[in-house]
Formats: C-alpha cells, sequence, structure tokens
C-alpha cells in the first residue's frame, strides 16, 4: 500500500447542484460594486431601453477573499475566451471615468 508525502495537500471535491429556475439564469447588463472592511457587495441589475431606472436582480455579499478569488477566476477565464474568440472590445472605456461614468453622467445611484 503506498503512502502519501505527508505534506501534500489532499484536495477535497464539491458538488454542486443546479436545478430549476437557477439553471436558466437571470439576465444583467449593469453590476454595481461597493465594500466595507469586511465583504464586497455586488448588486446585479438589468436596465431596459426607455426606462429611468435599472432594476437589481441579484445581490451577492462575499467576503474580501472570496471576491478574490472571483476576480481572479473572472481573468482566467476571459483570458481563455479571448484566445479563443478575440478581444473583448469596451466601448467608452478609453475616456476618463469609463464606461459607468459616461453612461449615468456621473455614478450610479442606488435607491
Amino acid at each position: 500500500m503506498a503512502k502519501k508525502p505527508v505534506n501534500q495537500p489532499q484536495t477535497k471535491q464539491i458538488s454542486v447542484e443546479l436545478t430549476g429556475e437557477k439553471a436558466e439564469g437571470t439576465y444583467a447588463n449593469l453590476a454595481i460594486v461597493s465594500h466595507s472592511d469586511s465583504e464586497f457587495v455586488m448588486d446585479f441589475a438589468r436596465l431596459l431601453p426607455g426606462l429611468p431606472k435599472a432594476i437589481v436582480q441579484s445581490r451577492i455579499i462575499m467576503t474580501p477573499n472570496h471576491t478574490k478569488m472571483l476576480l481572479m477566476a473572472l481573468k482566467d477565464n476571459i483570458q481563455k475566451y479571448e484566445a479563443r474568440n478575440g478581444e473583448i472590445k469596451m466601448p467608452g472605456a478609453q475616456k476618463q471615468g469609463g464606461p459607468l461614468s459616461d453612461f449615468f453622467g456621473g455614478e450610479p445611484s442606488v435607491n
């Protein structure tokens, strides 16, 4: 019987279940991120043409560590996507303030 080296970390597998309405997903075309000393809050909203306000579809609250892991996972997936499909173009991102301030004429207000 082979022994595992003492210093080798064991990997855990996590089973994730995705059922029902969650499997269908929720469309959002706007994300608003804020933070405190202990958490990051991400509001995912949908802004429809002709309507004066975006409606938040989902709010995700994460620890700073988990938020950074999410950022790393997003970066990795964006790099893989762009390697296959070409660079994702960001209209307005070159301007000072970025796309949100251009779109809202300033920072978005949350009601």
